[in-house]
């Protein structure tokens, strides 16, 4: 009687008849904020292992590389308040970062969003710690961060936006990317600092430093992006995290602002992602930024790269192949540190005229010069727009094991899917 009900459970977050089996890790109901922000890292020890975190403070963990999933709330004397990002270091440990809720009050209107924490688990996300905290600084609230793991010592770097005061539309209330590391696994953190050049204002749109993303080169180099107006920007740093560029860089133009509008969806937004080649391949240390805009009249995935560390970048290339005007949008990027080779995974309406929406995955063997994508949700959606739907899905690659991660609506219901993927399955070619 029990293997038929493990085999009953199986099948139930299962859906078959396709290529890439879906499996859904959990569901909840629409309001007042379901299951959505996704964040997923793959154990470097023990690929098997799988852990997500899902917004509010969900955490789930696998041990048989993505087919079941076991659920947990994740709590923390500090509070934990959403924006969920999980990452691994090479000895196995999972760290779970998340904006803080220290009074309990942001429900009630009485947004305290004063540091934020980051929680770690050793044994596979089975349990965590208490956590300890970083760029406490309050009343400024710390928002929308991003972590990001160098392999070759484990240090870790998070970035993020820090609000003078959120939704103050005075001008002199002000937006900053602040970065802060860790080199003790950690245990402690050093003292925030500003990175960009350019502040925003505190209305958290287009004209609000956002959507920072920190990556770590093959020599420890630090590489951030953020988006601000109608341009996308690029700092780096080449003493491990210590001292940053005077004059940001221009990755790109952002045409029509990251803050996007898609129909069916509360809010949207296309910031950039930043990612590195570790691989010893043929563009071992080429930076990437991907991001979403409408250059092209409606929203489509593009990606840029530098060959000499930011100084200089290509011409914007398009990720997604469609020949239509179908909206593209929610994209992150990750790159496997085996072969360097490159996947996205985002939302794509190219298949229907209405707003049903699927999940894409695209992939380059070429250094980004040249993508094939493939739907890989095994049935089409149609998004709420009451209904708060998130800010970003994600994607982790390591060794030829792709596990996207995104969220679903359907029957008033939201859901958080994985698929299970490896790299032999995908077309050969580019």
């Amino acid at each position: 009687m029990k293997k038929i009900l493990l085999l009953a459970l199986l099948l139930s977050h299962l859906a078959y008849g396709q290529k890439y089996p879906n499996v859904r890790l959990g569901q909840s109901p629409a309001s007042p904020i379901g299951l959505c922000e996704p964040s997923i890292t793959i154990n470097p020890q023990n690929p098997a292992n799988l852990v997500a975190g899902v917004i509010l403070d969900q955490v789930f963990y696998s041990q048989d590389s993505g087919k079941t999933w076991t659920r947990d709330t994740l709590f923390s004397p500090y509070g934990v308040w959403g924006d969920p990002v999980v990452v691994s270091d090479t000895a196995g440990a999972h760290y779970y970062f998340h904006l803080s809720d220290p009074t309990g009050e942001n429900w009630a209107g009485e947004r305290i969003l004063d540091r934020l924490v980051c929680q770690k688990s050793t044994d596979g996300g089975r349990t965590w710690t208490e956590g300890t905290y970083l760029g406490l600084n309050h009343p400024k609230d710390q928002d929308k961060e991003w972590a990001a793991v160098d392999p070759e010592n484990n240090n870790l770097y998070v970035a993020w936006t820090q609000f003078d005061d959120y939704g103050s539309e005075k001008p002199a209330d002000r937006s900053q990317i602040l970065l802060a590391r860790s080199t003790d696994g950690a245990e402690s953190w050093s003292e925030a600092q500003r990175i960009n050049q350019y502040s925003g204002n505190c209305l958290d749109g287009d004209s609000t430093t956002e959507g920072a993303v920190p990556s770590v080169g093959p020599r420890g180099e630090g590489y951030v992006a953020w988006a601000l107006g109608e341009r996308i920007f690029f700092d780096r740093s080449l003493d491990s995290g210590r001292t940053w560029l005077a004059q940001d860089r221009v990755v790109a133009a952002h045409e029509g602002g990251w803050e996007i509008d898609i129909p069916g969806l509360q809010r949207c937004n296309g910031m950039p992602v930043t990612a590195v080649d570790r691989s010893d391949g043929p563009h071992r240390g080429r930076v990437y930024v991907n991001w979403v805009d409408k250059r092209r009249g409606n929203y489509d995935v593009w990606l840029a790269y530098s060959d000499d560390r930011g100084d200089s970048w290509s011409e914007p290339l398009r990720v997604n192949d469609d020949q239509g005007r179908a909206d593209q949008f929610l994209t992150w990027l990750d790159v496997d540190p085996a072969t360097g080779h490159l996947y996205t995974v985002f939302y794509d309406r190219r298949r229907h005229a209405d707003k049903q929406t699927d999940v894409y995955l695209a992939y380059s063997r070429d250094g980004g010069r040249s993508w094939t994508n493939e739907r890989i949700s095994a049935s089409p959606f149609t998004p709420k727009a009451s209904v708060f739907f998130g800010d970003y899905n994600h994607i982790d690659v390591k060794k030829g094991l792709v596990r996207p991660i995104w969220t679903r609506y359907e029957n008033d219901s939201l859901s958080v899917w994985t698929a299970l993927i490896q790299v032999d399955q995908l077309q050969p070619g580019k």
